[in-house]
């Protein structure tokens, strides 16, 4: 039957630098898929990897190995056979909780496959077909990067796992006021803050068409690969006389395909995921427009409550200086009624003392 994946998962994948033996050297531009594999067999587990057509990782487990987490969300593990460290990154805690519960696992079934492989070798005299013909080429790669190798290695340095983005904090709260010049202020931050979100929104709509187009070309790529795995398994499946080979290589060919479409369908999900981020940004641009407009409307109300205040001002001047006026002309008017009826009153007083004379 051969090897069958038996679990995977999704990392980005590191290896150590042989030459400083302190730095981590990446060895995928993103992603890719890591996965656990049984080969019934020769009852061996295997890490394999594949970026592409290359293989990244081929790690066969050994009792000797262990998987050693750094960080939340990076782990290591030293394979002393290939003479390097793997590091692998994951996207979240549970995933990289899960991989080191699988390996823990693995490891423990390779220990008792070999306690076992030993216990038959001393019963028998003869030597066990593993011996005498080594470790197979892995059917899921081009050539055989790791074998078995139960003696254990010495463990490189532990590097400083990659740094972990943090997350930065926003805030956008203005207050409001009742008055036309607060109102134009609010809408002038508004349309500030959302002229900020547009900028942030453009870059990540640039880079997001970059992405698009990079993985449009890694696309056209893969089906290629595919369609020239399709025909080297029809020529395959013609030739006659290597019956077992032809098996194993259909097998390799098969499996290649398949991780090639479920990359293919990633890929699909990741440009939908794009397209419904384009269409936010088209509605948060509608969103800008409707503001700004409703900012030019304000302001031109404002213009025109201003003109109509300055008009009222003028009126309310002019009133002020004719009330002035018109109280300055009650006042003497008042004043010259004072004087008359001063006069009247001593002209009263002067006919009642003749009336007076008179009578007497």
């Amino acid at each position: 039957m051969g090897e069958q994946p038996i679990f995977s998962t999704r990392a980005h994948v590191f290896q150590i630098d042989p030459t400083t033996k302190k730095n981590w050297v990446p060895t995928s531009k993103h992603a890719v898929t890591v996965s656990y594999f049984y080969d019934s067999t020769r009852n061996v587990y295997r890490i394999i990897s594949l970026d592409g057509s290359k293989a990244i990782i081929n790690s066969t487990i050994t009792p000797n190995m262990t998987f050693t987490k750094t960080s939340q969300k990076f782990g290591q593990w030293a394979d002393s056979r290939a003479n390097t460290v793997y590091g692998l990154g994951f996207s979240s805690e549970n995933h990289l909780l899960k991989f080191a519960e699988k390996f823990a696992e693995f490891k423990e079934a390779a220990r008792l496959a070999k306690e076992k492989s030993q216990e038959k070798m001393e019963l028998t005299s003869t030597p066990s077909q593993e011996s005498a013909t080594g470790d197979l080429q892995s059917p899921l790669t081009p050539e055989s990067i790791n074998g078995t190798d139960d003696e254990r290695g010495t463990t490189p340095e532990t590097p400083q796992h990659p740094p972990e983005p943090r997350a930065e904090p926003s805030q956008n709260q203005l207050p409001f006021s009742h008055s036309s010049s607060s109102i134009n202020k609010h809408w002038e931050a508004e349309l500030a803050a959302l002229k900020g979100n547009n900028a942030k929104l453009t870059a990540a709509l640039l880079e997001s068409t970059a992405n698009v187009k990079q993985w449009k070309q890694q696309l056209a790529a893969y089906q290629e690969e595919a369609e020239r795995l399709h025909k080297r398994v029809t020529e395959l499946e013609c030739v006659s006389g290597q019956t077992t080979v032809i098996k194993s290589q259909k097998t390799e060919l098969n499996q290649t395909i398949e991780e090639l479409e479920s990359a293919l369908k990633a890929k699909e999900e990741e440009l939908e995921r794009l397209k419904e981020e384009v269409e936010s940004a088209n509605e948060f641009q509608t969103q800008k427009e409707s503001l700004t407009q409703k900012l030019q409307e304000t302001e031109e109300r404002n213009q025109t409550l201003e003109a109509q205040l300055g008009e009222l001002e003028l009126r309310l001047e002019g009133s002020q200086l004719e009330s002035e006026a018109f109280r300055k002309s009650l006042r003497s008017l008042l004043e010259l009624l004072d004087g008359k009826i001063f006069e009247l009153t001593e002209l009263r007083d002067s006919l009642a003392r003749l009336i007076e004379g008179s009578s007497s």
